[in-house]
């Protein structure tokens, strides 16, 4: 698959067809994904593939009781658990919780619900960890949120949903678990010097989007200093 195009359509995919996932498939994906750089190239990364039920149902409850707060802050025009917030706006949104579960739980009664509702029953489950006896976290002492870290682990995270697309898969990496780290745990039987990164999802998608949505590159990039002049490609701030 030519690159960009790989890049320009490897969107969040959540919906997937009954169509099972050979292991093999899966195998070689990961095969590929572990190229992805790390600092140091220690490759601080553990996955565990969940296939058994039990244990599928019991992560999506523990994403379900991150999800609906994160839902009912978002509704309050709210960035859920922002380093940078409202706290007091943001508990008063997450009071609404309840709320938002209850109507959820209605539509899944009905046949419907959505991938949080659903998430056990995705073709592919992958728990990320990370070792954080290998991240070199370079802001780990500073008083703001500390995220330097993860520039160890989730190039790998892009790289299974890339390697995915290769493969006609398509999937989405979501952390709402983090928010129940210690359950993921003792769910799964990790040591306490693993983190939890993230969760990833892959299926056969039942739509793959093309048209992803984006900001232009002069949105977001600055020539020599943050209120610098745009920067647009055109050669005038070579």
């Amino acid at each position: 698959m030519d690159l960009d195009r790989a890049l320009r359509t490897t969107g969040a995919v959540r919906e997937f067809t009954d169509q099972p996932v050979a292991d093999d498939v899966v195998h070689a994906i990961l095969d590929t994904a572990r190229f992805a750089p790390s600092g140091g190239n220690r490759q601080g990364w553990r996955v565990v593939v969940v296939r058994d039920p039990g244990v599928r149902t019991g992560l999506r409850d523990l994403y379900l009781e991150g999800w609906y707060p994160y839902v009912a802050i978002g509704r309050a025009g709210l960035v859920a658990w922002a380093p940078v917030t409202d706290r007091e706006a943001e508990d008063r949104a997450a009071q609404d919780a309840p709320a938002v579960a209850a109507r959820a739980a209605a539509r899944t009664a009905a046949g419907s619900g959505g991938f949080p509702e659903h998430l056990d029953q995705a073709p592919v489950v992958l728990v990320l960890l990370a070792d954080l006896r290998t991240l070199a976290a370079v802001d780990r002492d500073f008083d703001r949120y500390t995220f330097a870290g993860g520039a160890s682990v989730y190039p790998f995270a892009w790289s299974i949903l890339l390697a995915a697309h290769q493969h006609d898969l398509a999937g989405v990496m979501t952390t709402m678990v983090v928010r129940r780290e210690d359950q993921v745990r003792d769910l799964l039987g990790v040591p306490d010097h693993f983190a939890v990164a993230g969760l990833l999802a892959l299926g056969h998608p039942r739509h793959r989007p093309t048209r992803l949505r984006r900001q232009p590159v002069d949105a977001f990039t600055t020539v020599d200093r943050f209120d610098g002049p745009p920067f647009t490609g055109d050669g005038l701030h070579a």
